[in-house]
């Protein structure tokens, strides 16, 4: 009995040093893949190991997949749109893995670069070349058409490969001009700008003109209508300006009276 005691410790460490500790994290599954050295054909097993721990022979390989949603970014440069202007996009596309089996087993561990990217790539490319570069770029009224399109091309690619993940969502950001397209945009904006400060300009003196003329009817018809000449008409306007400016309680005004004045003394 102690011999079997003394024994089985041995064996218990054995087999521990012949094992491999299979732990995935919170959101992650892991799939194993058995790699018999002596004896058996392996493969991939059919259930994931869930968050925890687990253990397997040493020589099973473990493959963790993300099951949270994954984003993969698409940079494009020199996209043409309807009307030959090269445009540079960024688009995104957002999977989740509903599968982990059956991805690693059908489709690797490289399955987005192997099987989605270059597809997802196309879908952009045909979908922007369909609308011009003032849709696109300027307005951006398209690309809303562009994400709608390029999601449904991608949810029936995803469904006819039997890949087993899951369109969260694809945004097709606004695209970029070239330079000189921007430069051109940016000197008709301030082209159009000048324009409408002159008009504005011209609009001011128009009214400032029209207020001018109606103060000067005005004026005239009040003389004609006191029966004074020009000089009489001017005389008075003088007298009232000097009335107003005198009738501040601050002003100290000294009138001169006459073409050869005596000298006036204030006393006060």
């Amino acid at each position: 009995m102690k011999t079997s005691r003394r024994m089985l410790l041995p064996a218990l460490l054995l087999a521990c040093a012949g094992c491999t500790v299979v732990s995935p994290d919170a959101g992650q599954q892991a799939v194993l893949i058995d790699k018999p050295i002596l004896f058996g054909h392996g493969g991939v097993r059919a259930e994931p190991v869930l968050p925890g721990r687990s253990y397997a022979w040493f020589s099973t390989q473990k493959i963790y997949v993300n099951m949270f949603p994954q984003q993969y970014d698409g940079n494009f440069t020199d996209l043409m749109s309807s009307d030959g202007v090269p445009l540079d996009f960024h688009a995104i596309i957002r999977l989740q893995v509903v599968d982990p089996v059956a991805l690693v087993k059908n489709f690797g561990q490289d399955w987005y670069k192997n099987n989605v990217e270059q597809e997802f790539f196309n879908k952009v490319r045909s979908a922007v070349k369909k609308h011009g570069m003032n849709e696109t770029a300027i307005q951006t009224t398209a690309i809303d058409e562009i994400d709608a399109e390029v999601s449904r091309e991608m949810s029936g690619y995803l469904e006819q490969s039997k890949l087993p993940v899951r369109l969260v969502k694809i945004t097709v950001g606004k695209a970029n001009p070239p330079d000189a397209v921007r430069n051109q945009r940016v000197e008709t904006a301030q082209q159009e700008q000048r324009v409408l400060t002159e008009q504005k300009r011209d609009l001011a003196e128009q009214a400032r003109k029209a207020a001018e003329l109606s103060r000067a009817e005005a004026d005239n018809a009040y003389r004609v209508a006191m029966n004074l000449d020009p000089a009489q008409f001017v005389e008075m306007e003088r007298i009232k300006m000097q009335s107003s400016v005198c009738a501040n309680k601050d002003a100290n005004c000294t009138f001169i009276v006459g073409a050869q004045p005596a000298p006036v003394v204030n006393t006060k």
